[in-house]
């Protein structure tokens, strides 16, 4: 790219750029959450149960790559 054709200033300033350190905390408190609404009036939710999964699956991501 041209360095006219540029924009003023990066694309990713303004963005909420996380650590990964941060991420599994969002993470934890998510899973945290999303376990009390399955122990409660959501206990059986399909759809609920595969979006903890998932979060713990990305929060073991998170904390094995740091921990190795």
């Amino acid at each position: 790219m041209d360095p006219q054709e540029r924009i003023p200033r990066d694309d990713w300033a303004d963005q909420d750029l996380l650590t990964k350190g941060e991420a599994a905390e969002r993470l934890s408190v998510e899973i945290t959450e999303v376990t009390a609404k399955l122990s409660g009036s959501h206990a059986g939710d399909e759809i609920l149960q595969r979006r903890l999964n998932g979060l713990k699956e990305a929060y073991k991501h998170l904390t094995e790559e740091r921990q190795g």
